[in-house]
């Protein structure tokens, strides 16, 4: 039985001290492999060092859509410049969020776009980041129906008709973290409704720890935790959520 965390930020500062400790509890959880997604130009340094370090880390490249500031498109450059350069796995994460502001609205959406660009150009998966958006996320993407996109709605907490509306963007799955286990939110009822084929399994470390460790600091190992309550809402067993979105983040990120 073996996990793939589609979504951790194991470079971040709160992994500082202990990132290879965590990266040793998520082999013994059966975690083969770790994808980083990108935040912007001040920590892609400690990713690609991060991966280059841990070959079970494998590393997207991105501009976060809430680093989105004045300087966007020099960061978008730098986006360019490692894809050139580098082996990535993926253009992430990237999108919309008017959760925080809505400042600069029009600059996220440009650089969402532009971004979908060229994970196309190099045939790469997107990983997108949707926070109070989705209208605007669904726009730009409908300009590149008929185009071969494909990737992860990162964090999914959609309904089901958000996620039907998601199946006629792309070739899509979505991700499902520690917020299923949350009593209140929902979510399982929802997942309950995607096929299994649709969903790969991500903590978002070092946040949204799922229950019983809501509110502390999230890590890669915890996917045990998520596989274990998509199981229980699926009514399969722990080994066939492991198999089927390993499967699936294999064939995404080409690992």
């Amino acid at each position: 039985m073996n996990f793939i965390d589609t979504h951790c930020h194991l470079y971040a500062e709160e992994f500082e001290t202990d990132y290879s400790a965590v990266l040793i509890e998520a082999k013994a959880a059966n975690v083969e492999a770790v994808i980083l997604p990108a935040i912007d130009s001040k920590s892609h340094q400690k990713l690609f060092a991060l991966a280059e370090e841990n070959p079970r880390c494998y590393p997207l490249v991105g501009l976060h859509p809430t680093s989105v500031n004045d300087t966007y498109r020099d960061e978008l450059q730098a986006v360019e410049r490692y894809l050139s350069s580098k082996k990535v796995y993926g253009v992430g994460e990237v999108g919309v969020d008017l959760y925080w502001s809505t400042d600069y609205k029009n600059q996220q959406i440009e650089a969402f776009d532009h971004q979908i660009q060229l994970a196309l150009q190099h045939k790469l998966p997107l990983v997108i980041h949707s926070r109070d958006a989705f209208t605007e996320i669904v726009d730009v993407l409908k300009a590149y129906k008929g185009q071969p996109l494909f990737g992860v709605f990162h964090a999914f907490t959609g309904d089901i008709n958000t996620y039907r509306n998601i199946q006629t963007l792309g070739d899509f799955v979505v991700g499902i973290g520690g917020i299923v286990t949350f009593k209140n939110s929902g979510l399982a009822e929802v997942v309950k409704e995607i096929p299994l084929e649709r969903i790969v399994l991500e903590t978002d470390s070092p946040y949204l720890a799922p229950t019983p460790h809501r509110g502390k600091r999230n890590v890669p190992s915890y996917i045990t935790l998520i596989a274990a309550k998509v199981a229980q809402v699926k009514g399969v067993t722990e080994n066939e959520i492991a198999a089927a979105t390993t499967a699936n983040a294999r064939k995404i990120f080409k690992i």
